[in-house]
């Protein structure tokens, strides 16, 4: 087994690029993360503003268009 871990005497080597690519996986995991919540947020907040929107222009819906051909 130990004779495994040293990998034919490369064993530096081969568990120090093991132990480079784990890091920059987990960091572009914790960055993905990140950046999806920034962005959920972001969505959050356009949905709101939306709603708010739209209930403002709510009463307006009621009366009709002018130039819309309606009266014709």
């Amino acid at each position: 087994m130990s004779e495994y871990f040293a990998m034919g005497g490369h064993a530096v080597f081969v568990w120090s690029a093991y132990a480079v690519a784990t890091v920059v996986m987990v960091a572009m995991l914790v960055l993905s993360l990140r950046s999806l919540r920034r962005q959920q947020q972001a969505v959050r907040l356009l949905e709101e503003a939306r709603g708010r929107r739209r209930q403002d222009e709510a009463p307006a819906q009621g009366l009709p268009e002018t130039g819309s051909g309606a009266a014709r």
